[in-house]
């Protein structure tokens, strides 16, 4: 199928599907000597895993890595990395009655339009679960820039419903992953008076067979300025292209966002200005700016401010109550969903997104390599 690699100089590519044996990703150009194992990859994909909460999908997938290839010794080779994640708790026969059905919100009819068949065991390819080779991915990434600059990416929750968080200014991983008293934040917001009525939403959508959507906020700090091309090669482009790639998302923002179009240019502007060029030694100045409503980008290319991009996700289509639909004759019928689904992708699509961001970066940086010396 065309359309599964990403990336130019960090080439990304995955296969399989949610009900086949397993999914596969292949990682080209991932530098030589970077610290890499399995237990490495379990961070992220555990936090992604299904079943790891009252909140999520009740499917237990273990998602244990297996690294086939490009590592030796603990260390990346310089070579193409291979990760092949098992399906282990597929429910392949809650899916026979759609055979002939097409769910609304989902690709089943356009699969059909595009090829004229499909995989219809939990929507084969176009399924969340081949995110599980993307985040595999996105672990290699955050450790390419960790090492190059410093980088680092942090996803985070601030909306479900109606349901808006206050997001500290610096926010940390243990604030999205932990709440105050110990206990796991499995929504993954970083509001602890908020996380509580976000979860209770969730609970009620479950009970009412319904969904409900939101938003995440994903940020990429310690971003050299110069990433990202002038014209088609925009870094936020290339965010955007990979945001818009995942399952569910049906918007993306960055910065400011879409509170620019009330706006006027003079409050929208950051000025310029300086700021040490180390926090921690000596040395000459670097060039900021005040505030970051331009979101870390200026002209597509990163201005060495944070990174800050959103990603609306929508409601989990797959539904248990009964819906509209028609058959692939275009007869009307209804159907109601059956399996296991999220009521909410937000807790879940944290590392997806987070994973995909640390992809783009860590193409770019690689990219920049070879543009510029000295």
């Amino acid at each position: 199928m065309a359309g599964s690699s990403f990336g130019r100089a960090f080439v990304v590519t995955t296969a399989g599907e949610s009900h086949g044996p397993g999914n596969v990703v292949i990682v080209d150009g991932c530098p030589p000597g970077i610290e890499l194992s399995v237990e490495d990859l379990r961070v992220d994909l555990d936090r992604r895993r299904p079943g790891q909460s009252k909140v999520v999908t009740q499917r237990k997938e273990p998602d244990a890595p297996e690294l086939l290839a490009g590592v030796f010794e603990g260390r990346t080779t310089g070579t193409p990395i291979a990760i092949l994640v098992r399906n282990e708790d597929q429910r392949s026969r809650d899916y026979g009655d759609i055979a002939d059905r097409y769910r609304p919100g989902h690709a089943d009819y356009s699969f059909d339009a595009k090829y004229g068949l499909r995989d219809y065991r939990g929507g084969g390819r176009s399924s969340a679960r081949e995110t599980v080779a993307r985040v595999a991915a996105g672990v290699i990434a955050k450790k390419v820039i960790a090492r190059a600059f410093g980088g680092e990416v942090l996803g985070y929750v601030v909306q479900i419903g109606d349901l808006r968080a206050t997001v500290p200014e610096d926010v940390t991983l243990a604030q999205v992953e932990t709440m105050p008293d110990g206990q796991p934040n499995i929504v993954r917001c970083p509001d602890p008076e908020v996380a509580p009525e976000m979860v209770s939403l969730i609970q009620r959508m479950r009970k009412e067979q319904d969904s409900v959507g939101g938003v995440a906020e994903i940020v990429a700090r310690g971003v050299p300025a110069g990433l990202g091309e002038p014209v088609f090669d925009k870094l936020k482009a290339d965010l955007g292209r990979a945001l818009f790639s995942l399952p569910a998302v049906v918007g993306v923002e960055y910065g400011a966002g879409f509170a620019v179009a009330t706006m006027r240019g003079s409050e929208h502007n950051d000025p310029f200005t300086t700021a040490p060029a180390s926090a921690s030694g000596p040395g000459g100045r670097r060039i900021v700016t005040e505030t970051n409503r331009h979101g870390g980008m200026l002209g597509g290319i990163s201005t060495g401010m944070p990174i800050v991009v959103r990603a609306a996700v929508k409601p989990t289509s797959s539904l248990p109550r009964p819906q509209r639909t028609v058959t692939r004759e275009g007869e009307p019928t209804t159907i109601a969903t059956r399996g296991r689904h999220d009521p909410c992708l937000l807790p879940r699509f944290i590392p997806m997104a987070e994973a995909m961001v640390a992809i783009t970066i860590a193409d770019h940086w690689l990219r920049q390599q070879a543009v510029r010396h000295g």
